[in-house]
C-alpha cells in the first residue's frame, strides 16, 4: 500500500502541506512518519490496548489514528501548531464516522510540548525529530517528574533520531536503550531511518 491508501483506509488527510512549516530555531516543521516506517515498527514493537501513547509534534493525528486503529490502545497528540491541530481535528471527525470502535480515547491538544502536563496514566511516547535538543530536555524532564510521582513502566519511541538526542538518552543515568529497529531497504541507505526505544526507570534499569 501507498501513503495515500493508508489516509483512505483510515478516512483521515495527513499528508504534507504549508501548514507545517513554523518559524522557530526549536520546532521542525511537519513531517508525517512514513506509513512503511510504522507498518514495520509495529509487526516487532507491540503496543496493549491499556497503553497510553502521548505524540509530540502529533502534526495532523497520523499516528494516533494508526495506533488506534491497529492496537485500540489511547493516544494523545500534542501540537503546538494551531492549523495542523485544527486538521487532526477534522481528521478525529471523518475517522470517527469511518470506524465501529470508540474514538473517546484519541485526544489532541495544542500546547508546547514542552508545557504539556504528563499524566499519570501516560506509559509510551513517541518523537519524530520534533523539535531541538533543549526542548527535548524539557520534555524528558517532564516525563521523568511525572515518573517519580507515579512509578510505571515507560519507553521513549524515537523515529529519525538526531546525535543530539541519542548522545543525551545514552549519558542519562536513568535512561537505557531497550531495542533497535533499522527499517529494511531503507536503513541502508540512511542510517537514520531506524526506530530507537529507550526504557526510563528510576532505579537506571
Amino acid at each position: 500500500m501507498i501513503e495515500k491508501d493508508y489516509d483512505k483506509l483510515l478516512s483521515i488527510r495527513t499528508e504534507e502541506d504549508n501548514k507545517g512549516f513554523v518559524q522557530s530555531v526549536h520546532y521542525n516543521r511537519y513531517e508525517p512518519t512514513p506509513y512503511e516506517g510504522l507498518t514495520y515498527l509495529f509487526q516487532l514493537y507491540e503496543l496493549k490496548s491499556s497503553d497510553t501513547v502521548v505524540d509530540f509534534g502529533s502534526g495532523k493525528g497520523r499516528l494516533a489514528f494508526f495506533i488506534h486503529y491497529l492496537f485500540g490502545a489511547t493516544v494523545v497528540g500534542v501540537e503546538m501548531n494551531e492549523g495542523l491541530y485544527y486538521d487532526a481535528i477534522e481528521n478525529l471527525v471523518s475517522y470517527s464516522k469511518s470506524m465501529s470502535k470508540p474514538i473517546d480515547n484519541i485526544d489532541f491538544k495544542n500546547c508546547l510540548a514542552e508545557k504539556y502536563e504528563i499524566s499519570a496514566l501516560e506509559n509510551r511516547f513517541y518523537f519524530f525529530n520534533p523539535f531541538s535538543i533543549q526542548i527535548f530536555i524539557k520534555v524528558v524532564n517532564n516525563i521523568i517528574k511525572s515518573l517519580e510521582k507515579y512509578d510505571r513502566d515507560i519507553e521513549l519511541v524515537l523515529y529519525y533520531v538526531s546525535e543530539d538526542y541519542i548522545y543525551y538518552l545514552e549519558n542519562h543515568p536513568l535512561i537505557k536503550l531497550k531495542q533497535e529497529i533499522p527499517i529494511p531497504n531503507l536503513y541502508e541507505k540512511n542510517q537514520h531511518e531506524r526506530y530507537l526505544i529507550y526504557r526510563i526507570s528510576l532505579k537506571g534499569e
